[in-house]
């Protein structure tokens, strides 16, 4: 039997009492979904980091054939080989420059997903304090610490809208737009 003077940890949802709290509910869910985006990112970190060192020693490879090609004779059955042999190699190259590309769009997604299980957290944080939940001013510090994160102008310009009133699922279709409209440029962070 707890004695304290602290809730127990977890839910009482099934089993409540007296000291019953949708806001303690709320925050156990914000921090189970910040955990469960944290697990999914450690684990898929792994197979990630696999994968780019591979490419990157494929890379190498790629470049190690190339400069052998180079070297062959261009006649004959020799130089035909050579020129094939070269053409495959390009192609390799190419599928793994796409391959890295790929692989800083992930990263890309880590970050957000990171920024996100940040957010989480700064909310638990202010809904579980009662001296700061219905107080304007630490709704606006936490939102400001929220824009902060985002690093590209189109994630700010999201959040601004979702602030200014506008629907998210709209918000989200403005800024899946406005990236399709300029998905041909790579963008390097």
């Amino acid at each position: 039997m707890n004695t304290s003077k602290e809730p127990a940890a977890g839910s009482r949802a099934a089993a409540p009492d007296l000291d019953w709290s949708q806001v303690r509910e709320t925050v156990l869910m914000l921090e189970l979904s910040a955990a469960q985006i944290e697990s999914a990112m450690r684990d898929s970190n792994a197979s990630v980091n696999v994968l780019s060192e591979s490419f990157t020693a494929m890379a190498g490879y790629v470049h190690a054939m190339s400069a052998s090609l180079a070297s062959l004779p261009g006649g004959g059955e020799v130089g035909a080989a050579k020129e094939s042999l070269t053409g495959m190699a390009g192609q390799v190259s190419g599928m793994v420059n796409h391959t890295i590309v790929a692989f800083q769009f992930y990263d890309k997604l880590v970050q957000r997903l990171d920024h996100v299980c940040h957010s989480l957290s700064l909310l638990g944080g202010l809904v579980a304090d009662r001296s700061r939940l219905y107080n304007p001013d630490e709704w606006a510090v936490l939102q400001n610490s929220i824009r902060a994160k985002y690093s590209t102008p189109d994630e700010r310009a999201m959040f601004e809208a979702v602030l200014a009133g506008v629907p998210v699922q709209e918000a989200i279709d403005n800024f899946f737009a406005g990236r399709m409209a300029t998905s041909d440029d790579i963008e390097l962070f």
